[in-house]
């Protein structure tokens, strides 16, 4: 399963979340069928691009709390100040997806930043049977 996780400035269009996806998904070879979910943090509920963005796909979306994010602050592949700054934690996308993939999900690459907005990929690790 693919999360993916969207950080962004305030007051994104939905066309900038799904320009970010679209170029993450590039990247990492994947379509947006692929992707399962749509994963932010929680304080970015208000953020009505990100939301048409999760609805335009007919994808659920995640509000992550706080502390999930954190928790998954120490698997991440980059990191930004100002998001340290607000979030408290390295990458908003990276551990939205991350959090919201699970505790065995990985990174497929590191975030990509395209104009106001940030997407990460996370993979979740399968069970094995």
């Amino acid at each position: 399963m693919i999360v993916a996780g969207i950080g962004s400035k305030r007051g994104v269009s939905v066309d900038d979340v799904l320009a970010a996806l679209d170029a993450a998904l590039a990247r990492a070879a994947l379509a947006r069928d692929d992707v399962a979910l749509i994963a932010a943090p929680a304080v970015k509920g208000g953020e009505a691009g990100i939301s048409e963005a999760a609805a335009k796909l007919g994808l659920p979306l995640v509000l992550v709390p706080q502390t999930q994010l954190e928790a998954a602050s120490n698997r991440t592949k980059t990191r930004s100040e100002r998001v340290i700054a607000l979030l408290r934690v390295p990458s908003a996308a990276e551990t939205a997806a991350l959090a919201a993939a699970g505790a065995k999900a990985r990174l497929l690459g590191p975030r990509l930043a395209l104009g106001p907005v940030t997407c990460a990929l996370a993979r979740r690790e399968e069970e094995e049977a």
